[in-house]
């Protein structure tokens, strides 16, 4: 049997599947693209086609982005005492304003024993807060080993 071109394109516009399965579902029913699409639906071959509807804007994903910030903290903290506590949202806009200053910032933050980590509702931070605590702690050992290199060389001299 003969498929018409323009069937073959409407049901792949309509059941968002490939060239040859429009191409076979069609052979199957005779050309007729309604029993084409009962087919393809039938045997679980026809897609949802993704609408402008579903799918969720740039903006919209910016603003959940922001809000998701907004609800997450950053925390410097020192002996848990927290000395610092600002939403994500604010910490990014600081460190693109000022990106050097907070780069030195944190890397004194660490050498004088603070501790960073983030807080918040909606994100999963442990992961974040655990690698977090490696830094700082690979930061103590090093104070540590300065320290202790300073030290056997003024016992030395």
């Amino acid at each position: 049997m003969t498929v018409r071109m323009g069937n073959i394109d409407e049901l792949i516009k309509r059941t968002n599947v490939s060239y040859e399965a429009a191409k076979e579902a069609l052979e199957k029913c005779n050309d007729d693209l309604l029993e084409a699409i009962i087919y393809l639906e039938k045997n679980n071959m026809a897609k949802p086609k993704e609408t402008s509807e579903n799918k969720e804007s740039l903006w919209d994903k910016f603003k959940k982005l922001v809000r998701k910030g907004n609800n997450t903290k950053f925390i410097i903290s020192k002996k848990d005492v927290s000395i610092l506590s600002i939403p994500v949202t604010l910490a990014v806009v600081i460190t693109v304003i000022a990106p050097y200053v907070t780069f030195f910032g944190l890397i004194v933050a660490l050498f004088t024993g603070h501790r960073i980590k983030f807080e918040g509702k909606d994100m999963e931070c442990g992961k974040v807060n655990e690698m977090m605590n490696k830094v700082a702690e690979s930061v103590d050992s090093a104070k540590r080993k300065i320290s202790e290199d300073s030290s056997s060389t003024t016992d030395a001299q």
